[in-house]
């Protein structure tokens, strides 16, 4: 049984910037994000899914986009693309300090994709999504302290590479 036209229309409205977020900081490729994110509403339309909450089809939706995009990601790693100029958002704009906080946006978005997947889609369903670890670990299919511990050594790595290449936005220690 497939959604109706409307029901569908308006849930894209509703969850379109969440999958879309979640995918390109999972891929770290605007392209590729935009490929995950239509694919995944594609497979919740051809689903037939039984959504019978807002809480539900947030779980499902973000449940299959870290699966499409983990799968994007293992794709690139088996046939490699030549790297693409990255898309970027807004102007150079500067703080008071002489700093961009969009060249900050951008080194912090570096750092993240350096992370190993899992402990990069555990920091982003935690942090981005505002998921509890076991949320986050019924939803990947994990035990909980599995989670935890990608959580822990993910935020590790964060804070080791923020200190030694975010230093001029850092005041004192991290």
């Amino acid at each position: 049984m497939a959604i109706e036209t409307g029901e569908f229309r308006r849930l894209i409205e509703t969850h379109q910037r969440m999958v879309f977020s979640l995918s390109l900081r999972i891929t770290g490729d605007y392209a590729t994000a935009e490929e995950v994110a239509q694919d995944v509403f594609l497979a919740l339309h051809r689903s037939g899914e039984q959504l019978c909450s807002d809480d539900h089809t947030r779980f499902w939706l973000r449940r299959v986009t870290v699966h499409r995009a983990t799968d994007a990601l293992r794709r690139r790693s088996v046939r490699p693309e030549s790297a693409a100029d990255e898309w970027t958002e807004g102007g150079n704009f500067e703080t008071s300090a002489g700093r961009s906080p969009v060249a900050l946006e951008a080194r912090v978005e570096d750092i993240l994709r350096l992370l190993p997947e899992p402990l990069r889609v555990a920091i982003l369903l935690r942090y981005q999504e505002d998921m509890l670890p076991d949320e986050i670990a019924l939803m990947l299919g994990q035990p909980v302290a599995t989670v935890k511990t990608h959580l822990r050594r993910g935020l590790e790595f964060l804070r080791r590479k923020a200190a030694v290449t975010l230093k001029e936005y850092v005041r004192g220690t991290i």
